[in-house]
């Protein structure tokens, strides 16, 4: 694989893109005839101030070693976890992380999902969000197949959309995982870190989407495309391209875990991810 370092200007701001083979030029933006298809906005309040329950339902508990990550929370729908809210002005869903004593854990957190509800093939997904500070801390909004009661994960496959590390404000991931072709137990994946050089994600709203087309997914930070991955790109990692089916979409905030570390002194608690919207959006094929 060839490393590519793309330095490049918009609307004055300097971004840096990390890019691995054949990875679509930055600067050509697809065009769509975006049409919505599907929103929650987060603008009203319900009786219990939780999310709506016709479009959301909750992962309870810290799963099978920590769904798979040996994260550290557990996972809950009580209101001092994941409620409606107003902050500063902006209506939004409020998922924060705790450091306490609860079911045996000791952080306890939220992660909500439109499974069962709601599922998407194709089409631009987006958020806008502010994300949360500090060591330890993975907030993510991403998508699983909607096929994974028969097709256990890997084999479902997975979009993340938008993956952080609360320790490196500055970057975004984007990742696509599928299963292996020689044993689909096996997780083969594909990622992307991308951020701007002089501006933190945990200081303002900024809009996390792919735009997710038959073979390809592309990955945007405030509109910029920063990465496509392809079937083509599976097919060379020896995988099975299996993100042409429906998916469902997630929005967590994890506490430890592989991917991100254990909090350290230096990450402080309570600790919030705040999503003003969630929006997909369909193709216009008039």
């Amino acid at each position: 694989m060839r490393f590519i370092i793309n330095l490049t200007k918009y609307m004055g701001l300097l971004f840096v893109s990390f890019a691995y083979g054949s990875c679509t030029d930055t600067t050509e933006i697809k065009q769509h005839n975006w049409v919505l298809d599907w929103s929650d906005e987060f603008n009203t309040m319900t009786s219990d101030s939780l999310p709506d329950p016709a479009k959301w339902t909750y992962d309870i508990g810290n799963g099978t070693s920590g769904w798979g990550n040996s994260e550290l929370e557990y996972y809950t729908k009580r209101t001092t976890n994941v409620k409606l809210d107003s902050i500063d002005g902006v209506k939004c869903l409020k998922i924060t992380a705790r450091s306490e004593t609860y079911e045996g854990y000791s952080y306890t957190s939220a992660r909500i999902k439109t499974k069962g509800l709601f599922s998407t093939q194709y089409g631009r997904i987006e958020a806008r969000i502010k994300q949360p500070y500090g060591p330890g801390l993975w907030p993510a909004f991403w998508m699983l197949g909607s096929n994974i009661d028969t097709n256990v994960w890997p084999a479902c496959g997975e979009i993340d959309i938008m993956e952080y590390k609360g320790q490196q404000p500055t970057l975004v991931h984007g990742t696509v995982h599928c299963p292996s072709r020689s044993d689909s137990t096996i997780d083969v994946y594909i990622t992307q870190d991308f951020g701007y050089a002089n501006t933190r994600l945990d200081t303002g709203y900024h809009i996390y989407a792919v735009e997710w087309s038959a073979g390809c997914i592309d990955f945007y930070l405030d509109d910029i495309l920063y990465r496509e991955i392809t079937r083509t790109d599976m097919d060379t990692e020896k995988a099975t391209w299996v993100c042409d089916n429906p998916f469902f979409i997630i929005l967590n905030l994890a506490v430890g875990g592989g991917y991100v570390g254990d909090p350290n002194t230096n990450t402080t608690f309570p600790q919030s991810l705040l999503v003003d919207y969630v929006r997909v959006y369909k193709e216009d094929v008039q």
